[in-house]
């Protein structure tokens, strides 16, 4: 204690802290350092923005292979150490887990604001003006915004409505640019799968009942919908294959025969003994299953082992066996089918035992898989699951379209809730940038410089949607400025490059205003808290 306390007050900080440890201050020791490893995360996500964004191959540090434009899925997989590119990180992934879209724009607009930072930090602006600037300009941002809406979902139970709505965000996932129009019609569909029917009831998607499984082999154009659940492998059982209005008992256990805890010897003097002891085995689990069979019950799904001798009982009496390895396959199916897993090997009671309309064994690509299908009439609200079956040629593909797909439902799942739609195409940061850009002109004081490069920092998003597919970026950007100025403001990028690179979004070409709003508050937060940095001071690495 007497050696903690004695301060060496020469030694400055290094004399309080604990030895190794690192400490940084001042704009070039701190916040000049952290704007670099800002810009550098948003650099690589950058030319991934837009429907003709690129794929970037991150190896982890597993090994795996992962081939993506989802910036979401790059910046998890990238391992980011330094604090400052962390904090774009979990804005991502904030975005992420509330929108499902909007990650790359997010990511991309708060290390631009940081890049506008530098240049104002090198005119002479402190640190606390460019804050209260940019705080300021974000304010107006989301005033601005709700002026700038063109549209609203009327009708989410439309399968047409949500086809508007998740095309355009199916399209900047996907590196194939038909992949959209064929999943669109597919995302749609699964999603009014799980809505009640119900039109008194406020329509609802439920994010975790839309079910993705992946299968090898063949085109998109081959993926299906089915209304239910589906299990990556066959039933257990050579017999039953297929089994309609099925009554389901589901064990969370193994069928097979219990083992003791206690260890213990059986000792035996002829073969008579062996036999009785084997047969009076064989009459408790042919009793177990005659009683489960009883119940109605002619599918029984097992999130265990199933053993030799229950199988062949199971075989005996007609009844169709599935098992499960997956414990999270196993409460989705207990929630598809209105069932509950039972802990114990026994008949379940009425309550306990689920329904399915139609339950078979399917060979789709030359693999088999049990479907469990449910009409919409007879699935109750809050157990309804659908499941989009999807089929690529490699791995990486159907990965990629797996992570499109997730981001379409939860682009329905918004609609649902705040249906309100702008412009997209870059239409929307185009005019935001301009009437920001006035907003600084006007404003008094040295706030002023700070608001004007918040501006310029939106022109970010149609500049690297020009860049991006291909055409010159400044003439481009100057023709949509004009158009802008001049009052179009649906006027966004073409990225076919047709009509000077310029096009009008109408009805079609439109973002969701809610993940707009988020990815935009979600980044100024990000950038700020960066900049409010002045000190960084690491402790030793343990170990």
């Amino acid at each position: 204690m007497a050696k903690s306390m004695a301060l060496n007050a020469a030694a400055g900080l290094s004399g309080m802290l604990k030895s190794g440890h690192t400490h940084m201050d001042g704009v070039d020791g701190v916040t000049l350092r952290n704007i670099e490893a800002a810009k550098g995360l948003s650099s690589i996500v950058a030319s991934s923005l837009g429907p003709n964004g690129m794929n970037k191959l991150v190896v982890n540090h597993l090994g795996k292979i992962i081939v993506t434009s989802d910036c979401a899925t790059i910046v998890k997989e990238l391992e980011i150490e330094h604090p400052a590119a962390k904090m774009l990180q979990l804005a991502a992934e904030m975005q992420d887990t509330e929108c499902g879209d909007g990650t790359n724009l997010t990511v991309s607009f708060a290390g631009e604001l940081l890049k506008e930072t530098e240049e104002l930090l090198r005119m002479g602006l402190h640190t606390s003006e460019i804050v209260q600037g940019y705080k300021k300009a974000g304010q107006k941002l989301q005033e601005i915004l709700p002026q700038l809406i063109v549209s609203q979902v009327k009708d989410p139970r439309s399968k047409d409505e949500l086809i508007r709505i998740c095309t355009p965000v199916l399209a900047a996932k996907s590196s194939h640019g038909y992949s959209a129009k064929i999943l669109a019609p597919l995302v749609a569909e699964a999603c009014l799968g799980t809505m009640n029917p119900n039109s008194k009831v406020a329509p609802k998607v439920n994010a975790d009942g839309v079910r993705v499984a992946k299968i090898l082999g063949g085109t998109i154009s081959q993926s299906q919908v089915i209304h239910g659940m589906v299990l990556m492998r066959g039933a257990e059982t050579t017999g039953v294959k297929a089994v309609e209005k099925a009554k389901i008992t589901i064990f969370g256990c193994g069928i097979e025969a219990s083992a003791t805890e206690a260890k213990g010897t059986v000792l035996m003097k002829d073969a008579n003994d062996l036999m009785n002891y084997n047969m009076s085995e064989e009459t408790k689990m042919d009793e177990i299953i005659k009683s489960i069979s009883e119940t109605g019950t002619n599918v029984i799904v097992s999130g265990g082992s199933v053993s030799e001798m229950a199988l062949h009982f199971i075989e005996k009496y007609g009844m169709m066996c599935v098992k499960v390895s997956s414990k999270w396959d196993l409460r989705r199916l207990c929630t598809a089918t209105s069932s509950t897993a039972l802990v114990r090997l026994g008949p379940a009671t009425p309550d306990e035992m689920g329904a399915c309309d139609d339950v078979r064994v399917e060979e789709i690509g030359g693999r088999f898989v049990t479907v469990f299908r449910q009409s919409e009439e007879s699935a109750r609200d809050g157990c309804r699951i659908s499941t989009i079956l999807l089929r690529a040629s490699t791995s990486s593909v159907l990965n990629d379209l797996e992570r499109a797909v997730d981001d379409g439902v939860a682009a329905c799942r918004i609609a649902c809730k705040d249906g309100r739609l702008v412009p997209g195409a870059g239409a929307t940061e185009m005019e935001l940038s301009i009437q920001i850009r006035s907003y600084g002109d006007m404003t008094p004081g040295l706030d002023q410089y700070a608001i004007r490069a918040f501006g310029q920092a939106l022109e970010f998003v149609p500049r690297t949607l020009a860049r991006n597919s291909g055409q010159e970026a400044t003439d481009v950007i100057t023709a949509l400025g004009a158009a802008h100025v001049n009052g179009d403001k649906n006027a966004g990028i073409d990225i076919q490059g047709e009509n000077n690179g310029i096009i009008s979004t109408g009805e079609d070409l439109v973002d969701l205003y809610d993940t707009k709003s988020s990815a935009f508050r979600l980044a100024v937060d990000a950038a700020l808290t960066v900049l409010r940095v002045d000190q960084i001071i690491m402790s030793k690495p343990a170990g």
